[in-house]
């Protein structure tokens, strides 16, 4: 018994019903003045964000003449070399290790609270224990507070403990995170179910157990979004070691280029050049972590 073989107009017609089985339904469609007024936001929104970035890297290829003197959005005579020599120079060739400092301050800011963060969270999404709204609140009332105004009383308090000046006056201050909490309590509610909590329980696991061995793997999207979030306002954070350190061997790059800066004409090319190098690793982690990112910011969205 033979079988036909499917003609061209046959498979355009089977991709075309693929792919409207794909879409939503018609009601549903975006009309297309709704598509045009998005694609616009769009764009718009692209410009406004990869701006700045083309300007800092044709930025970081000039002399103080050429930024004043040239169009900004395109590259003047290269001084790239000489901008970089005068960088470590005005640094006294310390910029590295600043650039190193804010690495660990943000890296170990994001490891410590993201861990507290999806622990706090998971222990509010899956147990009842006294003050359990209380805690809610708090972490609530945490959200709405601005961290500008906790550097003073966080100053006086690491001043009293003898750790103004240390690492841990950045590390600490910076791990605290009641977005982390909230978001690690909300995926916990959508993500853990309480079937395989008692099926692990019932098998003799302990909390720690379960909470290692089970809930941290489930728990991963969440885990990247936080991450990132505390290890990008560490890095970016400039008021909490303004106040908090004194020594240029613990100055992270942003603290390092605001004194470049506040000497009387400093070389703009080099400090563009700076904040160009500066923002690299934070590139690198976004682009490698993008697609946990991506699925962490919709925790919760739909629950199973």
């Amino acid at each position: 018994m033979s079988t036909a073989t499917p003609t061209r107009a046959d498979r355009r017609a089977a991709a075309r019903a693929a792919s409207a089985a794909d879409l939503p339904p018609r009601t549903l469609r975006p009309s297309p003045t709704a598509k045009g007024f998005g694609m616009v936001a769009l764009v718009a929104a692209a410009v406004y964000f990869l701006a700045p970035v083309l300007w800092v890297l044709v930025a970081a290829t000039k002399n103080n003449r050429d930024l004043t003197n040239s169009f900004g959005f395109w590259f003047a005579e290269w001084n790239l070399g000489a901008n970089y020599d005068s960088l470590m120079g005005w640094t006294q060739g310390m910029f590295w290790r600043w650039v190193g400092n804010s690495i660990f301050y943000s890296l170990s800011a994001g490891v410590i609270g993201t861990l507290f963060a999806v622990m706090a969270g998971y222990a509010i999404a899956k147990f009842a224990f006294p003050g359990k709204k209380l805690a809610v609140g708090v972490i609530m009332a945490g959200l709405l507070l601005p961290v500008a105004i906790l550097t003073v009383p966080l100053y006086v308090e690491f001043h009293a403990m003898g750790l103004t000046d240390t690492a841990w006056a950045v590390i600490i201050p910076s791990a605290v995170s009641p977005f982390g909490v909230f978001l690690g309590m909300v995926y916990a509610q959508a993500s853990v179910p309480d079937e395989l909590l008692e099926a692990a329980r019932i098998d003799g696991a302990g909390e720690a157990r379960i909470f290692f061995t089970i809930v941290l793997r489930l728990l991963a999207p969440a885990m990247v979004t936080i991450f990132l979030f505390i290890f990008v306002a560490t890095w970016n954070n400039f008021l909490l070691p303004l106040m908090m350190l004194s020594s240029a061997d613990l100055k992270p790059v942003t603290l390092g280029l605001f004194g470049m800066v506040s000497y009387f004409a400093p070389d703009k090319g080099a400090v563009m050049l700076g904040a160009l190098l500066g923002v690299v690793p934070l590139i690198v982690l976004f682009f490698s972590l993008q697609r946990y990112w991506r699925s962490g910011l919709a925790a919760g969205a739909v629950k199973g």
